[in-house]
């Protein structure tokens, strides 16, 4: 029986073992490797197949110089204004959020562009603490072996913006049909103000909700300035 348990145990060691290394491994490749799909991606065709539907997925990789300053400015300024000075997770934002909902409030997300690259690319979209775990794993690797500049490129390249709709370009295109090289402030800002919600918002047809966020968001980026995007 003895026996029989350490080599389980044994197993188990270089199961785990494995699996870091290969986690590690393929955080390195995506250093430099163009990503041509997501785990949400997968998700969502799965969701589609079980659903009995066809989902065409919308993506097309654009290199960092090819994504729009506006765009890339207008999503730290919506989702992640302290992106260049945490190291992953941003402890004021999660404190805020905390004391938001222990006071009656809305529980609201606090999780960076970093965290959401690492869901976003190597996990799954539903709530768990085993899910928030590995996402707290990738996002550890990913801010030690990426610059910063690597996490947003990648994010801008993988969020999602609508069914089936994900990456900067599909998005630009999708709304506005231009490259999203070539995206103006406020189109920029629409793009930001649907990513909590993007699947039951529209930046083409904005509510007035996405067009207050978007003003909104528009003084975030005056604030923090072009400049900023040279910090990263």
């Amino acid at each position: 029986m003895r026996a029989w348990l350490r080599r389980l145990a044994r197993f188990l060691g270089l199961a785990l073992l494995g699996w870091v290394g290969l986690s590690i491994l393929l955080v390195l490749m995506f250093r430099v490797v163009p990503v041509g799909g997501s785990m949400v991606m997968a998700e969502r065709k799965l969701e589609a197949w079980l659903a009995g539907e066809s989902l065409e997925i919308q993506h097309q990789w654009r290199a960092w110089p090819a994504l729009a300053d506006s765009a890339k400015l207008a999503v730290l300024a919506a989702e992640d204004q302290r992106f260049p000075d945490h190291h992953g997770v941003d402890f004021i934002e999660l404190r805020r959020a905390v004391t938001t909902s222990l006071n009656g409030g809305e529980l609201r997300g606090a999780s960076t562009i970093s965290q959401q690259t690492a869901k976003n690319l190597f996990l799954w979209t539903g709530r768990s603490w085993v899910r928030k775990a590995l996402e707290a794993w990738f996002t550890l690797w990913l801010e030690l072996l990426w610059p910063k500049e690597r996490i947003l490129e990648v994010y801008l390249n993988i969020v999602e913006w609508d069914d089936g709709v994900f990456g900067l370009e599909a998005a630009s295109q999708h709304y506005f049909g231009v490259p999203a090289s070539a995206l103006s402030t406020a189109q920029a800002s629409r793009l930001a103000a649907i990513l909590p919600n993007p699947r039951g918002l529209s930046a083409s047809q904005p509510i007035d909700h996405v067009l207050q966020r978007s003003r909104w968001i528009r003084g975030q980026m005056y604030n923090l300035g072009h400049a900023y995007l040279d910090r990263l």
